[in-house]
Protein backbone atom coordinates (compact mmCIF):
# COMPACT_ATOMS: atom_id res chain seq x y z
CA UNK A 1 0.00 0.00 0.00
CA UNK A 2 2.39 2.74 -0.95
CA UNK A 3 -0.31 5.48 -0.66
CA UNK A 4 -0.72 4.65 3.02
CA UNK A 5 3.45 4.26 3.34
CA UNK A 6 3.68 7.94 1.34
CA UNK A 7 1.29 9.75 4.43
CA UNK A 8 2.20 7.58 7.31
CA UNK A 9 4.30 10.05 9.31
CA UNK A 10 0.32 12.28 8.45
CA UNK A 11 -1.22 9.39 9.30
CA UNK A 12 0.21 8.39 12.32
CA UNK A 13 0.28 11.64 13.64
CA UNK A 14 -3.69 12.16 13.37
CA UNK A 15 -4.03 8.72 14.93
CA UNK A 16 -2.26 9.84 18.31
CA UNK A 17 -4.18 13.15 18.45
CA UNK A 18 -7.19 10.98 18.39
CA UNK A 19 -5.42 8.59 21.30
CA UNK A 20 -5.12 12.02 23.40
CA UNK A 21 -8.77 12.52 22.72
CA UNK A 22 -9.87 8.90 23.77
CA UNK A 23 -7.67 9.82 26.74
CA UNK A 24 -8.98 13.03 27.54
CA UNK A 25 -12.90 11.46 27.56
CA UNK A 26 -11.15 8.53 29.99
CA UNK A 27 -10.26 11.45 31.94
CA UNK A 28 -13.29 13.12 32.19
CA UNK A 29 -15.08 10.22 33.15
CA UNK A 30 -13.13 9.11 35.77
CA UNK A 31 -13.39 12.81 37.30
CA UNK A 32 -16.92 12.88 37.13
CA UNK A 33 -17.07 15.87 34.29
CA UNK A 34 -20.15 17.38 33.55
CA UNK A 35 -22.14 15.74 30.73
CA UNK A 36 -21.60 18.66 28.23
CA UNK A 37 -18.26 18.36 28.33
CA UNK A 38 -18.48 14.88 27.77
CA UNK A 39 -20.63 14.99 24.94
CA UNK A 40 -17.96 17.46 23.43
CA UNK A 41 -15.14 15.08 23.90
CA UNK A 42 -16.72 12.32 22.54
CA UNK A 43 -18.25 14.53 19.43
CA UNK A 44 -14.62 15.41 18.88
CA UNK A 45 -13.57 11.74 18.67
CA UNK A 46 -15.89 10.84 16.21
CA UNK A 47 -15.24 14.48 14.17
CA UNK A 48 -11.41 12.88 14.27
CA UNK A 49 -12.19 9.52 12.90
CA UNK A 50 -14.75 10.45 10.68
CA UNK A 51 -11.86 12.96 9.09
CA UNK A 52 -9.49 9.98 9.40
CA UNK A 53 -11.69 7.37 7.80
CA UNK A 54 -12.36 9.93 4.69
CA UNK A 55 -8.60 10.61 4.74
CA UNK A 56 -7.96 6.77 4.00
CA UNK A 57 -11.36 5.82 1.28
CA UNK A 58 -10.04 8.64 -0.64
CA UNK A 59 -6.68 7.53 -1.00
CA UNK A 60 -7.88 3.99 -1.22
CA UNK A 61 -9.97 5.15 -4.26
CA UNK A 62 -7.59 6.73 -5.62
CA UNK A 63 -5.38 4.12 -5.67
CA UNK A 64 -7.15 0.88 -6.14
CA UNK A 65 -10.47 2.41 -8.23
CA UNK A 66 -9.24 5.34 -9.99
CA UNK A 67 -6.06 5.09 -10.74
CA UNK A 68 -5.07 4.53 -14.76
CA UNK A 69 -3.69 1.33 -15.66
CA UNK A 70 -5.73 -0.97 -13.60
CA UNK A 71 -7.38 -4.17 -14.91
CA UNK A 72 -10.75 -4.37 -14.44
CA UNK A 73 -9.85 -7.32 -11.73
CA UNK A 74 -8.32 -5.04 -9.46
CA UNK A 75 -10.55 -2.11 -10.01
CA UNK A 76 -13.51 -4.55 -9.11
CA UNK A 77 -11.32 -5.64 -6.13
CA UNK A 78 -10.88 -2.30 -4.72
CA UNK A 79 -14.41 -0.93 -4.86
CA UNK A 80 -15.27 -4.19 -2.90
CA UNK A 81 -12.64 -3.10 -0.62
CA UNK A 82 -13.88 0.29 -0.42
CA UNK A 83 -17.60 -0.55 0.32
CA UNK A 84 -16.76 -3.39 2.92
CA UNK A 85 -14.81 -0.51 4.83
CA UNK A 86 -17.77 1.74 4.50
CA UNK A 87 -20.21 -0.82 5.20
CA UNK A 88 -18.27 -1.37 8.39
CA UNK A 89 -18.37 2.05 9.23
CA UNK A 90 -21.62 2.76 9.27
CA UNK A 91 -22.79 0.29 11.19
Amino acid sequence: MSHITQHKDQLLKRVRRIGGQVQALDRALEADADCSKTLHLAAAIRGALNGLMDELIEAHAREHVARPGLSDHERSQGLDEVLQAIRRYSK
